[in-house]
């Protein structure tokens, strides 16, 4: 019997030690699954409180939304489960902001605790 022939070096690899995935940074996919847009709306509901002028005019200046657009996504956003491993902060509080004003309205009242008139 013959020795056993000794099987040809590997090539040397230049990528020990690296990442996987290969391109440039900023043409990855977000982990979360998260689209640009969502991340911009949960990033601009974290900072809204601090605008000048009308909520309404950033959102379409900003986003290009009408305003029912833009809070028909924030409210999918918010009960998605990516948004709250982006944010669990501005998710929970404004979960808990839709909660009181749905509350209210069940039981006939203003958002802020007073009566409604009727």
């Amino acid at each position: 019997m013959s020795a056993p022939k000794a099987l040809p070096a590997l090539p040397e690899r230049s990528d020990v030690g690296g990442s996987l995935h290969h391109g440039r940074p900023e043409a990855r996919l977000h982990p979360m699954g998260l689209s640009e847009r969502d991340m911009a709306i949960l990033e601009f509901e974290r900072s809204c409180w601090k605008l000048t002028g009308p909520k309404e005019a950033a959102i379409r200046q900003r986003f290009e939304l009408s305003p029912a657009r833009y809070y028909q996504i924030l409210a999918g956003l918010l009960d998605s489960p990516e948004a709250l491993g982006y944010d669990p902060l501005v998710v929970r509080r404004l979960r808990r902001l839709r909660h009181r004003r749905r509350r209210a309205r069940f039981e006939g009242r203003a958002a802020a605790g007073r009566p409604v008139r009727t």
